[in-house]
């Protein structure tokens, strides 16, 4: 079974020339910081339309590259669904992009719904309609062209750090797990707006409730980010998340590294500050 592209022609550009065009622009703004870990073994990236967020997102793909050439990506996605009360993994097939398809890793999907023991549940119809883990696929086919991935659904559940860390046990080393989440979505877009209106709404996401989300992701703490996100809603991927530090903290790692912070009026300032996301891309 494939799956086809839900969300191209208004994420990110349907046409193969203007999705390698966008991507070729998003890629040149990627410059990335110096404190690049010398092995990364897992990510966060936004999932948002990629006039916002694909700047973010790439840096986390070119930080990857500039190391290795993962032979499959884990991707953790956000659920906007309804009907996904635990996890939902896409097993076997390829997911068709705009630039060809990306085959999934059926061998190694197998072998996550074993080790993970009934938390992973082999059923690709949620993922239909989920953008979460879609936008993220052509940024890996552009830049890893023979990587496979394993598209996982992870809601924000109890299960979902213990999820990664079943998963971190069974993988090999040329495997990447990343996690695709936004963070605050303000605004009266979103009716949630306990920061004050305006530069002080803005404020307020960027130095408080931004900023204890990404504390979080920086220090693994896997086992908070879904009650900081229920409470807070500084994230939209709170599984995801639990599950790729989860991971990372599985394999060793004891920080990640920020590669890039913005919000969506950041990127476009001409509108007004009234509803707006936040996006962060971390590598580990």
């Amino acid at each position: 079974m494939n799956r086809k592209p839900a969300r191209a022609g208004s994420f990110y550009p349907r046409e193969p020339e203007m999705c390698k065009k966008a991507l070729c622009e998003c890629f040149g703004e990627s410059e990335l910081p110096a404190a690049v870990p010398e092995v990364i073994v897992a990510g966060i990236a936004p999932h948002a339309g990629w006039m916002f967020s694909g700047a973010t997102a790439a840096k986390v793909y070119q930080a990857i590259a500039r190391q290795r050439i993962p032979h499959t990506f884990i991707i953790f996605g956000a659920v906007h669904v309804w009907g996904v009360a635990h996890a939902s993994i896409w097993s076997s097939g390829n997911w068709e992009t705009p630039l060809g398809a990306v085959a999934v890793n059926a061998e190694l999907a197998e072998q996550i719904v074993k080790a993970c023991d009934g938390l992973v549940a082999d059923k690709p119809q949620p993922h239909l309609a989920e953008h979460s883990i879609e936008v993220q696929i052509p940024f890996i086919r552009y830049l890893f062209p023979d990587a496979k991935i394993v598209p996982i659904m992870v809601s924000p559940c109890a299960e979902a750090a213990h999820i990664g860390e079943q998963i971190a046990a069974i993988s090999d080393s040329g495997v990447v797990a990343l996690a695709s989440t936004d963070l605050t979505h303000y605004g009266s877009n979103y009716d949630f707006i306990p920061g004050g209106r305006g530069e002080q709404g803005l404020n307020w996401v960027k130095q408080e409730n931004d900023r204890r989300m990404l504390d979080l992701m920086l220090t693994l703490a896997a086992d908070k980010v879904v009650a900081e996100a229920e409470e807070r809603h500084n994230a939209c991927g709170s599984g995801a998340i639990a599950a790729v530090l989860a991971y990372a903290h599985r394999l060793g790692k004891e920080r990640g590294v920020l590669l890039h912070y913005t919000t969506s009026y950041d990127v476009c300032p001409e509108r007004r500050v009234d509803s707006f996301v936040g996006y962060g891309g971390l590598v580990f």
